[in-house]
């Protein structure tokens, strides 16, 4: 019998999140109270707001056909209308937006879209898995980006080889990151564009964490710098912002000849997104946008100060994160990500993330995503602080 399984699928995702699935199973199966900070998937609901529109446009019968494969005009229309509130940027509705299932669906087919094989693209380690999983479906040859704690996990830009730079199709870059939680202030954006009209590169930016932010800070879109539509394009999701991450609905905006690449190789392989799913997607962007608005970031922010001062306390030193649902943490001496977080895992009943599941930069690390409620988060901390210092005896 012939061989029915392509060897690609062996270098998607990591193998380390199927050895987390089962050393979880493996512990559950014991009767152990797990606390899972391991996924980021948001543990609440959307807004009753957001509900209620969903329930109204199921209940309509004209739902049910084909929807289009760049999204309503209304759902793009609003996209359009909230970035210009919340970014100040204009959109044109009709060539500079185009709607997906989900940030993940767009990510993992646009270098499809804009690439062949052979050609260069330029992506963060750490990064989001699906960012060099899409690579390896398109055939393209992945150039990493060393991402460092010394430079703020930001790329250094003098430090990619010319014949690289000039060479590649694009560069693909997360801020606020996951899973770094690291942030990028509009001068690097800045920065950022003129190296990317210098070397004829597409900046593809991944911004599904711009309404997760704290301590006032504000995370920019790159496309408010001037003469950026010319050079990125950016995604953003419903999923983590407005507890929409089950209907599937997001959206990438900026130059228009990448948004049409993207939409034409859509338009050949599903009908788009679930009109009643768009309509909930506009009650969610309206509701962002009125004064009794109620942004996820306050919770996020109480959420992520119970675990980093109660594992300050428990003599773990982490760094509190400007932004996302996430704490990427320096591990203590002496263990390997995979070893701490297996430790973790069997002896405190608590899942994290090893560091390196992200690339090989994020070894030394682990990721703690914050999608549990606050009195388990102090459960969790508390489990946490007694395994450190019971291997500390």
């Amino acid at each position: 019998m012939k061989q029915l399984r392509s060897n690609r699928l062996a270098e998607l995702g990591s193998a380390i999140f199927s050895e987390m699935a089962a050393w979880k199973k493996e512990v559950m199966d014991r009767g152990v109270d797990v606390i899972d900070l391991g996924i980021g998937s948001p543990d609440r609901p959307p807004s009753a707001r957001v509900i209620q529109a969903l329930q109204e446009a199921v209940a309509d019968p004209s739902v049910y056909g084909y929807p289009t494969s760049e999204g309503s005009l209304p759902f793009r229309q609003t996209v359009a209308k909230w970035y210009k509130h919340r970014f100040g940027v204009e959109l044109n509705p009709e060539t500079e937006i185009v709607t997906l299932m989900g940030s993940q669906d767009g990510l993992a087919h646009l270098a499809l879209s804009v690439t062949d094989p052979g050609d260069i693209v330029m992506v963060p380690d750490p990064g989001y898995p699906i960012y060099s999983a899409s690579l390896v479906i398109a055939g393209v040859t992945p150039y990493f980006l060393p991402l460092r704690e010394e430079n703020d996990f930001l790329p250094d830009l003098e430090q990619i080889p010319h014949e690289v730079a000039s060479k590649a199709k694009f560069m693909l870059l997360n801020y606020p990151s996951n899973p770094l939680s690291a942030v990028a202030t509009r001068e690097f954006f800045e920065r950022l564009v003129a190296y990317a009209k210098r070397h004829e590169l597409l900046i593809v930016h991944d911004l599904a964490y711009s309404e997760m932010a704290f301590d006032g800070f504000r995370p920019p879109s790159i496309l408010e710098v001037e003469g950026a539509k010319e050079c990125a394009v950016e995604f953003h999701s419903l999923s983590k912002s407005f507890n929409m991450a089950g209907c599937r609905i997001a959206f990438m905006v900026g130059r228009s000849d990448v948004v049409e690449s993207l939409r034409i190789l859509k338009s050949n392989i599903d009908y788009g997104v679930f009109v009643a799913v768009q309509r909930a997607g506009i009650a969610a962007l309206e509701e962002d946008m009125s004064p009794e608005s109620t942004p996820v970031a306050g919770t996020y922010e109480r959420r992520r100060d119970i675990v980093v001062d109660g594992l300050r306390q428990a003599g773990w030193n982490i760094a509190k994160p400007k932004a996302t649902m996430f704490i990427w943490a320096r591990i203590p001496e002496g263990w390997t990500s995979r070893q701490i977080s297996r430790e973790m895992l069997y002896k405190a009943g608590v899942v994290v993330i090893p560091g390196d599941a992200f690339g090989q930069e994020g070894e030394g690390y682990v990721r703690i995503a914050l999608v549990q409620e606050e009195d388990r988060l102090r459960e969790a901390v508390a489990r946490i602080g007694k395994f450190l210092h019971g291997a500390q005896d």
